[in-house]
């Protein structure tokens, strides 16, 4: 059993104020993306869901002359930093196990390369699960971030992927592991 599911997640407040700015359709595929991926790696699908479905969460709006400004984001913009922290401290609050909590932060913090100094990073099976979950949804300019997809609509796609994580689990496959660093 889960200590904290996605539809936890999606309904608390933290996570619909910032999922939202940063595209709610966006984060629902990379968090299917990365359930798909974990099991063909052989990586926890549930921290995986999780990473996926939270990874953009620290998202800052780089807006120029009232107009979001693609170049000022990509130049300027460290959201995996704050997501890792704004992801750990939400799932803490939830009930999440903590060591699931910082596996989770950890795959969010390491999901792209945009804000490193150089690209030499080595990740966990995890966090580059993370990385190319999001890479799969990517579109060109940042448009992924603005596809719009329905609140209940949203609501019942995590509770299918729930479901999926489920089912994934109690067969014993999927629960693999998280690698973190010691």
């Amino acid at each position: 059993m889960r200590d904290v599911t996605l539809l936890d997640i999606f309904e608390h407040h933290i996570a619909q104020k910032y999922l939202k700015r940063s595209g709610m359709a966006h984060a629902i595929a990379v968090a299917y993306h990365a359930f798909h991926l974990a099991r063909e790696h052989n990586v926890d699908v549930d921290i995986a869901a999780k990473a996926g479905f939270l990874h953009d969460i620290g998202h800052f709006t780089w807006y120029r002359n009232g107009k979001w400004d693609y170049e000022l984001y990509r130049k300027n913009d460290i959201h995996p930093i704050k997501g890792a922290e704004r992801a750990h401290k939400l799932l803490i609050r939830l009930g999440e196990n903590p060591v699931q909590a910082k596996a989770t932060s950890l795959a969010i913090l390491f999901h792209t390369d945009s804000f490193l100094p150089t690209n030499d990073i080595v990740r966990t099976p995890l966090q580059q699960v993370v990385k190319w979950a999001d890479e799969k949804d990517e579109e060109e300019g940042g448009n992924h971030h603005y596809r719009k997809i329905e609140h209940e609509r949203a609501k019942q796609s995590l509770i299918r992927l729930d479901q999926m994580i489920d089912e994934v689990l109690m067969n014993g496959e999927g629960g693999g592991d998280t690698q973190l660093p010691s």
